[in-house]
């Protein structure tokens, strides 16, 4: 015999039970079977929400009771043919008519016992198991159905009704022994005490009711049907890449299932772990699926972690004082307490001084347990020897769960230390002596990132997932966004890394997608967004808490660069190519780097010198390996160096600058290249890397263009200004073909001195040559005194500082 149950969405209406009949019918062909069945999916819900409501003097709970009705009578109607349905159709009417007469009375009395709570919600149960049942005999003559209750007892603890196992034992062997139904449909989840009064067995009870019929009768095997396909690593509704375990031992199932697995309701491995006769979780809309395996062996492939599971909205209460060291019965009076309230201890660890007790149970529990407890050790808390009990909500309870875990080393440490990376606090720790599951309390808030982060190191082959969120999609954002969407699928298969864009922003438009942004479209997407709002921006990127974020700015806006410090404090890694946060005051950079640091959320900027070019990457190795930067030279504007390159006899400095603009090697604005701003950005930065403490007010910017040109309101006025002082131009041209060299607009940085401005390069200089809109910077240092530690490339250009922001990304991956 096997024993088959049905949860609630597999017979949620008419077409879904039309499977389950299907199911039932082509495994009757070999076995003999009880199916145990749900109520229609959210019936359960509304009768609690009728029950609640009736005893509020709530009218509304009629209107809930006809919902019901039509319900099942839609479903009974499509299921039976027309010339059956009239004395069936009474029956369903005369169990409606009996749930509302005793809505009736609760809301007369303005009360709701548990006993008759228990009577009420098992209506559910009675409705569906009687329509499955009619509609099994259409097919099969050879079916019946049976009441729960008249099998199962219990006590009087209504609402989780604990089994009496002996009577109950001898009245399904005896019911069984002396029926010759091929098929038995029976109601899950209710039950009776030994004085008949209806009781439940706890929601997800149906499950228990089914291992108690197969206990009971040495099934050969339980199947517990339902819409997913078995027990997964973890929950897919919360990560995506989760995967279905195939194969699983009792013990592992039943920490999954307590840790909040739903697939399983936690007492139902007991009945027949007992009997050893494995469970087969299958999924009612995929038969075919290979479903999970529970029995007495477990198969890992290798991996001692089997699955991560959580259970949600729990408090930490701790208890603490010197009034509990080496006081023995502290730990005895605090769990009497709880128990005489019959409030749940999910999770418990105690410090080894004896101090402190922490333990975890449901929010809706908090409040009552804080209460008792306090006025149970009232009188230490009087003499102050402890303190009054700590309540800590919204928290969750997240385990790692495997048979093998006992086996293997530094499982622990590999967790934790997952979590930490992405700054998921732990409140509290425990272990069992088993060494089966490994549990930690964590802010709820947290829960979906830590899921994901520790399903990622330990299932998905070490691929970590990027989650970007890009502000600046112009000339250098596009170029980024190609590169990521050619790229993805090359460092998925080679580097383990998934890069995911979860958000675009430009000046005018936003848009979010915590299932990643389609880059075939992202143009139309962000189009289609919602108005552009920095502070909502953050907002969102913080909401989402997703594991490894980061923050990617390609603007040269200073709003931007001011919310760095809002993102790496919510752990968020920040990479950018905007030079504003890094020249901005000492101390707010230093204060970036400490923040940084702190919530262990990386700060990336090597484009802010030299685009693609690694020269602030070189910098901090140099002065990591102990090395000491005593001098500087460089030309670090790619744009500047393109214009002086092309300026001569035959094009006007205006053309050139137009031109550069036209190639994308200037900002929008082309006086901040011009003025030398931008240069004393990059050198002030590469003197900091270098160590030394600087203001941008400190470097001599030794302009070349006339105030006039730098005093214009907008693009226009300064481009007509370049043609009115265009003599002022060439004489500068002039002067360097006299003296037989090139104009280069040079940094340097000295003797603790720093300078920008337009210089007169002679032929043996290193400068001399700079081609196109290269870059070039010389590092004089104690290890490199007579020849300069040089570095030479391309510095300008959208392809170019694409890559080097990407390349940032992708340091952060490889971390």
């Amino acid at each position: 015999m096997k024993v088959l149950k049905f949860g609630g969405t597999s017979v949620a209406n008419a077409k879904n039970i039309k499977l389950v009949l299907d199911i039932v019918l082509n495994k009757a062909k070999k076995d003999k079977l009880i199916v145990v069945v749900s109520a229609l999916s959210k019936v359960t819900d509304l009768l609690q929400l009728a029950a609640s409501k009736a005893a509020s003097n709530d009218e509304t709970y009629k209107d809930i009771v006809a919902e019901i009705e039509k319900k099942h009578l839609d479903a009974l109607k499509e299921l039976i043919p027309v010339s059956e349905q009239s004395s069936l159709l009474s029956h369903i009417k005369r169990i409606i008519n009996h749930l509302e007469t005793i809505l009736d009375g609760c809301f007369l009395l303005g009360e709701l016992s548990a006993r008759t709570s228990d009577t009420i919600l098992s209506f559910g149960e009675l409705l569906s198991s009687y329509i499955i049942a009619e509609s099994l005999k259409q097919n099969l003559k050879n079916s019946s159905y049976k009441d729960s209750r008249e099998l199962i007892k219990t006590n009087n603890n209504y609402g989780k009704a604990a089994v009496n196992f002996e009577v109950t034992n001898l009245l399904t062997t005896a019911f069984f022994s002396s029926n010759e139904s091929q098929v038995v449909v029976m109601p899950g989840f209710i039950a009776s005490s030994l004085d008949e009064i209806n009781t439940t067995l706890g929601r997800g009870g149906s499950d228990y009711t089914a291992a108690i019929m197969a206990g009971a009768l040495n099934a050969s095997e339980l199947e517990i049907w339902t819409d997913v396909n078995g027990m997964f690593t973890a929950n897919p509704k919360i990560v995506k890449q989760a995967q279905p375990i195939a194969a699983i031992s009792y013990q592992e199932a039943m920490e999954l299932s307590h840790f909040g697995a739903k697939v399983l309701y936690p007492p139902t491995i007991q009945p027949v772990l007992r009997k050893n006769i494995p469970i087969h979780i299958k999924n009612t809309f995929e038969p075919e699926n290979e479903g999970t395996f529970i029995s007495n062996v477990s198969t890992s492939n290798g991996n001692p972690v089997r699955g991560i599971s959580h259970i949600q909205h729990i408090s930490l209460i701790t208890l603490e004082g010197p009034g509990m060291i080496g006081v023995s019965g502290s730990s005895k009076r605090l769990f009497e307490v709880l128990s005489n309230e019959n409030i749940n201890v999910i999770f418990i660890t105690q410090a080894s001084s004896e101090h402190s007790i922490c333990i975890g149970i449901l929010n809706s529990d908090a409040e009552v347990a804080e209460n008792a407890i306090n006025k149970a050790f009232e009188i230490e808390i009087a003499q102050n020897k402890i303190d009054p009990c700590i309540v800590e909500k919204n928290l969750c309870i997240i385990a790692l769960v495997g048979e093998n875990m006992k086996n293997h080393q530094g499982l622990s440490g590999r967790m934790f230390s997952t979590l930490g990376k992405n700054n998921v606090n732990i409140r509290a720790i425990a272990q069992g002596a088993s060494e089966r599951n490994i549990s930690a309390v964590i802010n709820e808030r947290d829960v979906k990132k830590a899921l994901n982060t520790l399903h990622e190191n330990f299932f998905e082959e070490n691929t970590k997932q990027l989650n970007l969120f890009v502000m600046g999609v112009g000339n250098v954002g596009e170029k980024f966004i190609e590169q990521i969407h050619q790229q993805k699928k090359f460092l998925k298969e080679n580097l383990k890394i998934n890069v995911r864009v979860i958000a675009l922003s430009n000046s005018r438009k936003m848009h979010f997608d915590d299932d990643a942004i389609d880059l075939d479209s992202w143009q139309a997407a962000l189009d289609n967004g919602e108005a552009a709002n920095k502070e909502l921006f953050i907002e969102k990127v913080a909401a989402l808490n997703l594991r490894n974020s980061i923050f990617v700015d390609i603007t040269a806006n200073a709003d931007v660069a001011a919310t760095y410090e809002h993102f790496l404090k919510q752990s968020v890694g920040v990479v950018t190519c905007n030079k504003i946060a890094c020249a901005s005051a000492y101390d707010n950079y230093k204060n970036l780097k400490k923040l940084s640091r702190q919530y262990n959320a990386p700060f990336l900027f090597e484009t802010n010198v030299g685009a693609g070019l690694p020269i602030i990457d070189t910098v901090k190795n140099l002065i990591a390996s102990g090395d000491k930067v005593h001098k500087i030279q460089a030309v670090l504007s790619g744009s500047l160096n393109f214009i002086f390159n092309n300026f001569d006899k035959d094009n006007s400095f205006h053309d050139v600058v137009k031109e550069a603009g036209v190639q994308g090697f200037t900002e929008p604005d082309p006086k901040i290249d011009l003025s030398g701003i931008d240069v004393a950005r990059k050198i002030l930065i590469l003197i900091r890397e270098s160590g030394y403490q600087m203001e941008i007010e400190d470097i001599e910017n030794q302009a070349f263009l006339p105030k006039e040109c730098m005093d214009t309101a907008n693009n226009e006025e300064f481009f007509k200004s370049l043609i009115t002082y265009n003599s002022h131009f060439e004489g500068i041209l002039a002067e360097a073909i006299a003296k037989d060299s090139r104009l280069k607009f040079v940094a340097q940085f000295e003797n603790g001195k720093a300078s920008v401005g337009l210089q007169f390069i002679p032929k043996d200089h290193p400068f001399y040559n700079l081609e196109g809109k290269d870059n070039i910077v010389l590092f004089f240092t104690d290890r490199y005194i007579d020849q300069p530690l040089l570095i030479k490339g391309a510095g300008a250009g959208a392809a170019v500082t694409a890559s080097g922001i990407f390349a940032d990304v992708i340091r952060i991956g490889n971390v």
